[in-house]
């Protein structure tokens, strides 16, 4: 086996956005903002807390991802895990003050060997995602 049998990926996103950190916030915690961008969810932040996040079901998948919050940091980070064949998949949003506004980094991490096709859906996911987030937070008053 090589490293490169062991090692584990994250798909990493990284979008200056012209906003304040309240909004930024507000969408990635609050539960009916979280379901116009990601999916449709039961999200409230507290920490233990379980969620379920809610798409259309497809073949070999019933549409939901069950959640835990790990971590949260108001204003500041935001991170939650769940588990999908055999491998915990973490996701962690951090947000910086930047002179033009916020720098929102998602990382998920946890595609083990042989994940390379979870690993490309979720690059194009969260690509997708994080530029739906900005959509949102754009059109808060």
């Amino acid at each position: 086996m090589t490293d490169s049998d062991t090692t584990t990926r994250s798909v990493v996103i990284e979008r200056e956005m012209p906003h304040t950190i309240d909004k930024i916030w507000r969408a990635l915690t609050e539960s009916h903002l979280i379901a116009e961008w990601l999916m449709k969810n039961d999200f409230e932040p507290v920490v233990g807390r379980t969620f379920t996040l809610r798409s259309d079901p497809v073949p070999q998948w019933d549409g939901q991802i069950r959640c835990k919050i790990s971590a949260i940091e108001p204003k500041t980070r935001l991170a939650y895990s769940w588990e999908t064949m055999g491998a915990e998949m973490q996701v962690n949003f951090t947000l910086t003050k930047t002179p033009a506004g916020v720098m929102v980094r998602m990382e998920q991490s946890g595609f083990g060997p042989g994940a390379d096709a979870a690993y490309k859906g979720a690059t194009y996911g969260w690509t997708r995602f994080i530029g739906r987030l900005d959509e949102v937070v754009a059109g808060l008053d």
